[in-house]
């Protein structure tokens, strides 16, 4: 919802250690995988009940995902390769955070963790179908002119995504409530996405 206000501070804060990293070679490519690879080890973390670490894990990853862009940017190496690398390994991490709570303690976890996974696929499938039809047709986001694809907003954006993961993680006997609320918020972004898509693609080009 507010992901392009803070896009510029982001971008300001991520530019020093982006610059660093590719003045010695480090590819976007590369701390895209390495990101992902520590949102994996959130996985057993949260299934052991380890939470501040899953936290810790799952704050790389976010930072991971920040900085890959911004040396993408400053090494003058943004590629489409980038841009699908990034979202599809986005919204495979997003699912294992839920996963892990109910692999934790399914009796009271795996219901709402169902839910809310449910939720993302939502927002998740409108947000590329949307995309891919922009992109055929041409059309860029003009709220987000620096990501790789086709970008539309919605209630639950990364941000918010982010404050909720930091939520659970902090307060996992309140897992339940949290998932499913979250997931109502999901609901919304997808329902919206899906009015927005009805509306942008109603004339007959393309």
């Amino acid at each position: 919802m507010i992901d392009a206000a803070i896009l510029p501070v982001q971008r300001a804060a991520l530019a020093p250690p982006a610059r660093w990293l590719a003045a010695r070679g480090v590819g976007a490519d590369a701390i895209t995988i390495a990101g992902f690879g520590v949102g994996l080890l959130a996985l057993p973390a949260l299934a052991a009940g380890w939470y501040l670490l899953a936290l810790g894990l799952i704050g790389l990853n976010r930072l991971a995902d920040g900085l890959d862009g911004a040396v993408a940017r400053a090494s003058g190496q943004a590629s489409d390769r980038g841009a699908f690398l990034d979202i599809a390994l986005d919204f495979v991490f997003y699912a294992l955070v839920p996963l892990g709570f109910a692999l934790a303690d399914p009796a009271q976890n795996a219901l709402p963790a169902a839910v809310l996974i449910a939720g993302f696929v939502g927002t998740g499938s409108s947000f590329l179908a949307f995309a891919a039809v922009a992109a055929r047709r041409g059309e860029a986001s003009i709220r987000y002119p620096n990501k790789g694809i086709a970008y539309l907003g919605g209630l639950t954006e990364g941000f918010e995504t982010i404050v909720f993961f930091v939520l659970i993680c902090l307060f996992p006997q309140w897992f339940a409530p949290l998932a499913y609320a979250f997931a109502a918020a999901c609901a919304v972004t997808t329902v919206t996405r899906w009015v927005a898509g009805w509306q942008a693609f109603s004339d007959t080009r393309g």
